[in-house]
């Protein structure tokens, strides 16, 4: 019954009000840009979708009010909120309705909370409002979509395009120390695969694979820093999105001889397990390798981000520029970790693999992604969610990355 009352359609209380737009065909109004007053103690305590008169309504319990970032992307369709200085506390999923496909959430920056609605048709939004408590419930921020043809939606990301590009990733979340100290140090940066907003794929354990990713590239850091010669930093050390493109450019910041994309897969067919390394390729070395590039490469766009607007001095350099040199350290590299993986986990017949990760296109840097076994079969899924597998893997790692540098000192590098 209590969800019912927030659903209806009722007229909002005069003051507490926030228009997003009536006619956004018109591009009369935008989203506010700026979260509301006090928004940094902000919880989300619940979330409920409802529908009615052609309308979806979406509910967010709130702890006090508070003015949201709103925009919507094409291509998918869909619609972002971020909430500043908001975290999540809600423990109770709810099923999306109307327009509204599928939802997720997460960390996007360090003060964002973002949550993307995947949208099942075009839709805009109509009004956005903060309802007051009333006895029963606290703070609710509302959000009411209402379908639209192509051309109105698209009129609506137009003019939502101020509000986007105010939600990109600050430059100050991304690496704190932007200038390598000076050092004789080898340079490592581990990165944890996904995070925040974008979950990766969820394992048979019921494991996000961005949590499984963290917990193993922390456990690398410290296997790693264990040899004095090195120094070792992770491109993330919680649970918070960081754009692919953004990932290339700590570890080039941070001058990086090595880096390391750490990941889970998961397929279909739940039998099929092992780990892979993989290299970069202009062309992939087979339909899976394909498969798996195309579903990491999504990574942001899952996050809510505008590809279209996205920064492009990473994504410009093509394959055929990248120094020949950097890729073929990267597969000398994956030919030394391979079989120390394979001493410790069970690996795939075809432990090394090709294929175009974005992740991998740093022109200066070797690099390789691990995918570390199928979240999708029980058996490896067990072993990446224990303390034990993660370990075994690090040690493989490092005594891989020993050899690797022990070769590149006796060569004068």
């Amino acid at each position: 019954m209590r969800l019912m009352t927030d659903l209806l359609y009722r007229r909002p209380c005069a003051g507490r009000a926030v228009s997003v737009f009536f006619l956004f065909i018109a591009l009369g109004l935008l989203v506010s840009v700026t979260g509301g007053a006090g928004a940094a103690d902000t919880s989300i305590k619940g979330i409920r979708f409802g529908e009615n008169a052609g309308r979806t309504r979406i509910v967010l319990d709130v702890s006090q009010a508070t003015t949201p970032r709103l925009f919507l992307l094409r291509d998918p369709n869909r619609v972002v909120i971020d909430l500043a200085g908001a975290e999540w506390l809600n423990t109770t999923p709810a099923s999306a309705r109307g327009v509204v496909a599928r939802y997720r959430h997460g960390l996007f920056s360090a003060d964002t909370y973002r949550i993307v609605l995947d949208l099942s048709r075009a839709a805009v939004i109509a009004r956005s409002f903060t309802l007051p408590p009333n006895g029963k419930r606290g703070y609710r921020l509302v959000i009411d979509l209402e379908p639209a043809d192509q051309d109105r939606f698209l009129a609506a990301v137009a003019a939502t395009r101020k509000a986007r590009q105010a939600s990109r990733v600050p430059e100050h979340d991304i690496v704190q120390t932007p200038v390598r100290r000076a050092s004789d140090k080898r340079v490592i940066v581990v990165d944890p695969g996904h995070g925040g907003i974008d979950p990766g794929t969820l394992g048979v354990l019921g494991v996000n694979e961005k949590i499984i990713t963290l917990r193993m590239a922390r456990v690398i850091r410290k296997e790693l820093a264990k040899n004095p010669r090195y120094e070792v930093h992770l491109t993330r050390d919680r649970d918070i999105f960081i754009p692919l493109r953004k990932r290339i450019d700590i570890a080039r910041r941070h001058g990086a001889e090595l880096f390391i994309s750490v990941h889970a897969d998961a397929i279909k067919n739940p039998k099929v397990r092992g780990g892979t390394v993989y290299t970069l390729s202009e062309t992939s070395s087979d339909r899976e390798a394909a498969r798996l590039a195309a579903k990491e490469n999504k990574s942001d766009l899952i996050a809510g981000l505008n590809l279209e607007e996205a920064a492009d001095e990473v994504s410009s350099i093509l394959i055929e520029l990248a120094q020949r040199e950097t890729m073929n350290y990267s597969a000398e590299f994956a030919g030394m970790l391979l079989p120390e993986m394979r001493r410790e986990v069970v690996m795939h017949k075809r432990g090394h693999r090709f294929a175009g990760f974005v992740v991998l296109k740093a022109p200066d840097v070797p690099s390789v992604l691990i995918e570390t076994g199928y979240l999708s079969n029980r058996a490896d899924a067990r072993v990446l969610d224990s303390a034990e597998g993660r370990l075994r893997i690090a040690r493989a790692i490092r005594r891989a990355t020993d050899k690797y540098f022990e070769r590149l000192t006796a060569m004068g590098r």
